[in-house]
């Protein structure tokens, strides 16, 4: 199994664990709703906070283009994609704690559909005790709000 095919099926793994993730690094939550509703939600949830939406990456999209080149038949996603943002007091908080901070920046929330499940997965990683705390409850309450929990 190359890299990318290892990597992939490490994500994917990853993915299924569902709350079990969250000890291994992960926090993510589960809800039935569409998963246009749920990216529209997170949209409104970071900007509402005043925070901008630096990028977006069709994560679900490259890898089903790729999956052929890769010498995968394994559909990974019917959607996923990953919300990239920062803030800038609290992540000069975080660094002015400690400047090697910057290794988490910016911050991703990703929403994901598997094949076959009709739930989306809305989540991010868990960061490490101590003040970036602050951005994991940041993330928390983004993720929440974006599903209406």
């Amino acid at each position: 199994m190359n890299f990318f095919a290892a990597t992939v099926a490490a994500t994917a793994t990853a993915l299924s664990l569902g709350a079990s993730a969250q000890a291994e690094g992960m926090v993510s939550y589960k809800t039935t709703l569409s998963f246009d509703d749920v990216t529209f939600g997170l949209e409104s949830a970071i900007t509402d906070r005043g925070l901008v939406v630096d990028h977006i990456s069709h994560v679900g999209d490259m890898l089903e283009r790729t999956r052929a080149d890769v010498g995968s038949d394994v559909v990974l996603f019917e959607k996923a994609d990953v919300y990239s943002f920062c803030s800038a007091q609290l992540s000069r908080q975080v660094m002015e704690a400690d400047p090697m901070n910057i290794m988490f920046c910016p911050y991703d929330i990703f929403v994901a559909q598997i094949p076959g499940e009709e739930e989306i997965t809305i989540g991010f990683r868990a960061f490490p005790e101590g003040e970036m705390q602050v951005i994991q409850e940041l993330l928390d309450g983004i993720a929440r709000e974006a599903i209406e929990e």
